[in-house]
């Protein structure tokens, strides 16, 4: 199985995956979504990959705080399945409405944001 290339999700994010030697995924991931932490960005990815099964993660910093994804899959009919999660260390926050939106931590139960995406070689 050879991963190198451009693959897109359902949204319009780009993975591109630079290197695959030795079991081992290089990269880079850029989102295609406005709302996300890591929007304007190409975050460097680092992975692992067996058979039809691949693993990588990114970090980020952004105006909104830090954050970290990882990304876990596998090769199904020519589509890279993934369950994803994103763990944010900060987020905006007011104390009332019509107040200045401040960083402050989150509690770990509000850290971590999961879902599927589907990529196809683009």
């Amino acid at each position: 199985m050879v991963w190198i290339g451009n693959w897109r999700n359902q949204f319009g994010s780009v993975l591109r995956i630079t290197d695959d030697a030795n079991g081992r995924i290089e990269g880079s991931f850029e989102t295609a979504l406005e709302d996300s932490g890591f929007y304007g960005q190409a975050v460097p990815i680092t992975g692992f990959h067996s058979g039809n099964c691949i693993a990588f993660v990114a970090v980020g910093s952004s105006a909104t705080g830090d954050r970290a994804v990882s990304y876990t899959g596998l090769l199904r009919h020519g589509k890279m399945e993934t369950a994803w999660f994103v763990i944010a260390d900060q987020a905006l926050s007011a104390s009332r409405e019509g107040e200045p939106a401040q960083l402050k931590p989150v509690n770990w139960w509000r850290a971590v944001t999961t879902n599927v995406d589907t990529f196809e070689r683009s």
